[in-house]
């Protein structure tokens, strides 16, 4: 399998462009259920996601033919837990690995790239000049709040947080109830923290798409807090135990609609999240809308995508660690939950 290594504001996004194997499904939300529960799927993901091919920092995302008659292209985020529908940053990986290895056809200043999601059609306009792809602005899928100000007893006490979609299901946390900051020398702990907060949160609140059942659950626990000149910190805790590099698209998504909820921003306002590692991405609200009868809105997200790489990665049938491992040392202690 071919895979171009792409990262968007410091996340991997690793696009695998060429090898793909055929992905049962009528869908691409099939296909995502498909590669959730089918034992091949599974391997696959361990294939592409674990050691010695993989690490835990960043996703592999299978490029797939679309079945939207609009979309240009169709793609499945692959993470060490299971494959998720919908990523803002892997979504601008993908649009950057389209037009530069030359998939979809560059036209400058702008080019525009239909993607499709198990969450539905992503709308990328990539600004475009010499032959590189400079920045990507996404219109998001419909992004809506479950609930707000849930209550959770935690080792740190009762905490407050939102429960909000923006292409995945995401718990909201503002992080100064843990006593922590978001910054790099806390990447640990924040981890550590997510990890179990998403489980609690899990198990009290269980959700699902109303439209869309195969997207359910939490998949993230994503903190939130204000720098000092406005702009919005986030860190999204990504299982067995890392923190998203960039800003996180989804989550912001998802952020968004809380603030619209709670009637803090409106159509046509914008703004800007800043990652653990200072990199930024743009969010927009574009448009209201309802999903499933319920308030909703359109958000976009603006980052860079860059290209450091190409490689290829096969099975060796005389591996007897082909299956793919993780361990703690490295993986964190969730990665103790992995089978052999």
């Amino acid at each position: 399998m071919q895979l171009l290594d792409v990262h968007a504001e410091g996340e991997i996004g690793k696009v695998a462009i060429g090898g793909v194997p055929k992905i049962p499904g009528a869908t691409i939300a099939d296909k995502l259920a498909w590669l959730n529960s089918d034992p091949k799927g599974q391997e696959l993901r361990r294939f592409l996601c674990l050691e010695p091919r993989g690490n835990p920092i960043g996703s592999v995302n299978l490029l797939l033919p679309p079945i939207h008659p609009d979309a240009d292209a169709a793609f499945i985020i692959l993470q060490p837990d299971q494959a998720h529908a919908s990523s803002g940053s892997n979504s601008i990986c993908v649009t950057t690995a389209l037009l530069e290895a030359g998939i979809v056809e560059m036209h400058e200043p702008e080019t525009i790239v239909v993607l499709e999601t198990a969450a539905g059609l992503v709308r990328a306009k990539a600004t475009c000049h010499d032959g590189r792809c400079e920045r990507v602005e996404l219109t998001m899928v419909p992004s809506f709040v479950h609930e707000l100000d849930v209550s959770l007893d935690t080792k740190w006490g009762r905490i407050s947080l939102d429960i909000s979609y923006g292409g995945v299901f995401y718990a909201l946390v503002d992080v100064q109830q843990l006593g922590l900051t978001i910054e790099k020398k806390n990447a640990a702990a924040l981890v550590s923290a997510g990890m179990e907060l998403k489980a609690l949160v899990n198990a009290a609140f269980p959700v699902a798409h109303p439209e869309i059942p195969a997207v359910s659950g939490i998949a993230y626990v994503m903190f939130r807090d204000n720098d000092p000149d406005g702009v919005i910190r986030t860190c999204t805790t990504m299982w067995p135990g890392r923190a998203d590099r960039s800003p996180c698209g989804t989550g912001n998504s998802a952020n968004l609609a809380t603030l619209h909820a709670r009637g803090r921003i409106k159509v046509g306002d914008a703004l800007t999240s800043r990652s653990i590692i200072n990199s930024e991405f743009r969010v927009g609200l574009k448009a209201e809308t309802t999903v499933a009868g319920r308030p909703a809105i359109i958000p976009t997200i603006s980052g860079r995508g860059f290209t450091f790489g190409q490689q290829t990665v096969a099975l060796d049938p005389f591996d007897p660690l082909a299956r793919g491992f993780a361990m703690t040392d490295v993986w964190g202690p969730s990665a103790g939950d992995i089978p052999d």
